[in-house]
């Protein structure tokens, strides 16, 4: 009976690292998609408008399905209007200026520079928050920036000054991100993790098709089959079931080994870029992954895995794993 029970435990924490991997591999294909979709001639406002349509009604259905499972508080005005505020930062503007970005960049950077993610929120909460950094976290920060200062040589080898500009758009992609999930922290405990990414969502798909009509009323309906069935990939392949296998991975082995094996995203990121975008991959690129990884797991293993309480759900951590930008 013993060794069945530990069988058992060991399938589910091997489930757990698979599902956890793939799910941060799949987040980080979004970059190549977007390369992709570019090359048919698409722009960013357009394709950040069709990606967050195509996964609203699928957030809606993971919504639906978790309101059934428990009773969910009543949300006041004041809430809603925190998550419209919360929407326009993390999703919608990380993702705008993520967009923008790559078209500068390769997505091998840029998968980089997002993965630095939890370093700005250590270092919003120490000049702003007036929070402590242990030694440790500080060298791991120097660590990580001199990582992304390594790869971006090998951008800007290639492409000069623009590779300035899409490296700066994407750290201000993550810069947004980050103070989104500072702000969210509070609402998070409070409201639960799926309202709060549904609305969010709900928000962002909003702000976004009003700014693709802005920039053309009839954009979103005039694209090219390519580019809808890259959407649609981006919506459902790339966003929506990565973040349902990084909730059940979650559930199965905990926040911490979730981040941990998160290192796959970048590190698949740099080969499908060179596979499917026949990015080049040199030594000096590799090197600064190397660095930015180590960064990431002396941050992470800092972590204890949380103790759940019995009524809580898989999805409660659901924004802490990968950004949706």
């Amino acid at each position: 009976m013993q060794s069945a029970s530990a069988a058992y435990h060991h399938r589910r924490y091997l489930y757990g690292i698979l599902m956890a991997g793939v799910g941060s591999m799949l987040f980080s294909g979004k970059a190549v998609l977007i390369k992709l979709a570019f090359g048919y001639g698409a722009n960013s406002e357009t394709l950040l408008a069709l990606r967050m349509l195509m996964a609203l009604p699928m957030f809606w259905i993971i919504y639906w399905w978790e309101s059934r499972r428990k009773v969910m508080s009543p949300l006041i005005w004041l809430d809603r209007l925190k998550l419209v505020f919360l929407g326009f930062l993390g999703y919608f503007l990380s993702s705008y200026l993520d967009f923008l970005g790559l078209q500068y960049i390769s997505v091998g950077l840029e998968r980089i520079v997002l993965y630095l993610t939890p370093t700005i929120v250590l270092l919003i909460s120490y000049f702003v928050l007036h929070k402590t950094i242990s030694r440790l976290q500080w060298y791991a920060l120097v660590v990580g920036y001199l990582g992304v200062f390594i790869v971006f040589i090998q951008d800007a080898s290639s492409t000069g000054m623009s590779a300035w500009l899409g490296m700066i758009l994407v750290f201000g992609s993550a810069c947004s991100y980050a103070t989104y999930m500072i702000g969210s922290g509070e609402m998070v405990q409070r409201i639960g993790s799926v309202r709060l990414v549904v609305y969010a969502s709900t928000a962002s798909a909003f702000f976004s098709l009003i700014q693709s009509s802005f920039y053309n009323p009839s954009a979103i309906f005039e694209q090219t089959q390519e580019i809808y069935w890259l959407s649609l990939f981006n919506a459902g392949l790339c966003t929506v079931i990565p973040m349902l296998l990084i909730m059940v991975a979650i559930n199965r082995i905990g926040s911490p080994l979730v981040a941990q094996a998160g290192i796959l995203g970048p590190v698949s990121t740099i080969f499908m870029g060179y596979f499917i975008l026949s990015e080049p991959i040199t030594w000096i690129q590799i090197s600064g992954m190397t660095l930015v990884i180590a960064a990431m797991w002396l941050l992470v293993r800092k972590d204890s895995p949380r103790k759940k309480s019995p009524n809580s759900s898989e999805l409660d951590d659901l924004d802490k794993t990968e950004p949706l930008n």
